[in-house]
């Protein structure tokens, strides 16, 4: 039964076949299987097992209340979960046990589904990678001495295990789409604003930061959308005319995954979309170079403002900043150390961004390219040191993503095959607001391009750290 998507168990509720109380045992037995080799989960509910029975006396009576209804879910610890912890990957939050649910888990959790677990993510959810000094690191199902990606690393690694057919995300800069293509997933990331939020942890990203879903199947990712955004978002038709990036830049790009995207390129072409290559495409390289100063000058903020906030109030302020990793730490520094005029130059960049957006939007309906720029590297390593024989630095793996965050467009990554036994795959991002069209057009690749591969069983092995 964990082998079932979403769709897939709520047939199987609908038809009297087993019901989300069986579901949701079979999803703790899995996780349970596999956590020592992935060290996925940071902590599990155990009132799950009384949503999954509400569930099912609902279905008994035929009347369940959204497509979601006994479906189990999990979610990323940067996001409250009532009666779970959230350390947001950080001993800061040690031991902080959240009073509510933010606003998206209590939109889940009024559907009927059964949130069983949170997942593991970097300190702040501000690294590509997911380790931290509380709950150490998580690996890849497909290879667990490799990275899930992050900051969504968790969350992935239990879907791509199939310990739950769906994870709630975040994705400020691509941490839903990079590690859904790292792990053979699908990672929506909504247009700003079309998940509500509230009741959270403080806004080190500000609204750039925004709620998103990974899964094993594209109509489960669509369908836990329209519930995150509180209605059925408008049908819109396939976009049709579609600017394939194959670079930014300078930036290299593995060779594989280039080919991989290169080939579904041409796939949509052959689907009737005209698929125009970018002879070069520079636009985003000052956005990509400035981004790490929003969540730097936002964790500065944070730490000083720390007393403010229920999370960290708890705590002697000043805080024990020798309780922080190096790479926060540094983080914490340069945005101590950033002029106002600095935050202001990467709002500009936006600005300046979204002009030059405009103009190709005017052009195209969508742009296709890599979701990330490598494979997956070592699990204890912060990133890939060279990528297609060229040194890179700490986001060298992540230039394709962070765009779509700073002009709020909708983005997903869909899988499209293998690369020496790992999974890759491409993104495709749309217009602000067109969230369903964009949806639309990866449907459409998808219902000719079906991505269904044998998932990975990676409970016999041990994720070295």
């Amino acid at each position: 039964m964990w082998q079932l998507d979403a769709a897939e168990l709520v047939d199987g509720f609908g038809a009297n076949e087993f019901t989300p109380i069986e579901a949701l045992e079979a999803c703790l037995a899995r996780a349970a299987a596999c956590q020592s080799a992935l060290n996925m989960f940071v902590s599990l509910d155990q009132n799950a097992r009384r949503a999954s029975e509400e569930s099912a006396r609902r279905w008994a009576r035929r009347e369940p209340i959204s497509p979601l209804d006994g479906v189990p879910i999990s979610v990323k610890d940067n996001v409250h979960v009532a009666g779970l912890s959230t350390s947001w990957g950080s001993r800061l939050l040690e031991g902080y046990v959240a009073p509510r649910d933010e606003a998206p888990v209590a939109r889940l959790r009024a559907a009927g589904a059964v949130l069983f677990g949170k997942t593991n993510c970097p300190e702040f959810a501000m690294q590509g990678t997911t380790t931290n000094a509380l709950a150490g690191t998580t690996g890849n199902p497909w290879r667990a001495d490799l990275t899930p990606g992050g900051s969504s690393g968790g969350a992935v690694a239990a879907v791509a295990a199939c310990c739950g057919p769906l994870a709630l995300t975040t994705d400020g800069g691509g941490s839903t789409r990079r590690p859904a293509s790292h792990t053979g997933l699908y990672g929506f990331k909504p247009s700003m604003g079309i998940v509500p939020r509230g009741g959270g942890l403080p806004e080190i990203f500000q609204d750039f930061e925004v709620v998103g879903a990974v899964g094993r199947s594209l109509r489960d990712v669509s369908t836990m959308t329209d519930t995150l955004a509180g209605r059925a978002l408008p049908d819109g038709a396939p976009l049709r005319r579609i600017l394939f990036v194959p670079r930014f830049g300078t930036h290299p790009v593995d060779p594989a995954i280039d080919a991989e995207v290169r080939a579904a390129a041409h796939r949509f072409e052959t689907l009737g979309c005209v698929v125009e290559e970018a002879v070069e495409f520079g636009i985003a390289d000052r956005v990509n170079a400035l981004w790490p100063t929003l969540s730097s000058v936002g964790l500065a903020w944070m730490i000083e403002c720390a007393g403010q906030f229920d999370e960290l109030s708890r705590r002697a302020v000043p805080l024990d900043l020798d309780l922080l990793t190096p790479a926060s730490r540094a983080a914490l520094e340069a945005g101590r150390s950033a002029s106002a005029t600095l935050l202001f130059e990467v709002f500009a960049a936006v600005r300046e961004l979204e002009r030059e957006l405009a103009v190709i939007f005017s052009h195209h309906d969508a742009i296709l390219t890599p979701a990330t720029a490598a494979l997956p590297w070592p699990a204890n390593e912060t990133h890939p040191l060279v990528i297609a024989g060229e040194p890179v630095g700490p986001r060298g793996h992540a230039v394709f993503t962070a765009f779509a965050n700073a002009a709020g467009l909708p983005a997903i990554a869909v899988p499209s095959g293998f690369v020496d036994g790992l999974p890759t795959g491409f993104q495709i991002v749309g217009r602000r607001g067109e969230d369903s069209a964009l949806l639309a057009l990866a449907r459409l690749y998808d219902d000719m391009h079906p991505w269904r591969p044998s998932w990975p069983d990676p409970k016999i092995r041990k994720v070295q750290r």
